[in-house]
């Protein structure tokens, strides 16, 4: 309100942009590696009984919760960015069930999950829609 400002949030300081970088990639390598690599990153983390699927769905979450830090980072809209993280994480965890549906599961999960992972995306286009 009278700031002559264009944006909506506050102005973020190299320290808190920096770090937040570095938080983002923390949570980016090791997801990308549990998500794709999980023998290599359980055996890196010492963590036992290994199980594959969850090994793949822990690095689900930890992408979507990178991709939420780094949209918030670029875009003054803190639903927005919520919503690229967990699109980004349940898009993930989608795949992670269909490409782990030999190991168990139930026949719903890939279609219930994809289709909160669709209804993410309809909201972020909505909102997205609503900005322009």
């Amino acid at each position: 309100m009278g700031t002559g400002r264009t944006d909506a949030g506050p102005r973020k300081s190299v320290p808190v942009v920096v770090i937040t970088l570095l938080c983002a990639a923390s949570v980016l390598v090791f997801g990308v590696w549990a998500f794709f690599a999980p023998v290599s990153f359980v055996e890196y983390v010492n963590y036992a009984p290994y199980n594959e699927h969850l090994t793949h769905d822990a690095g689900a979450f930890q992408i979507g919760i990178g991709f939420g830090l780094i949209a918030a980072l670029v875009w003054n809209d803190a639903l927005g960015a919520a919503l690229v993280g967990f699109v980004a994480g349940s898009g993930l965890h989608t795949w992670s069930h269909f490409t782990d549906r030999h190991l168990g599961g139930h026949g719903t999960d890939v279609p219930l999950l994809g289709a909160t992972t669709l209804l993410g995306i309809i909201a972020l286009v909505l909102l997205t829609r609503r900005k322009a």
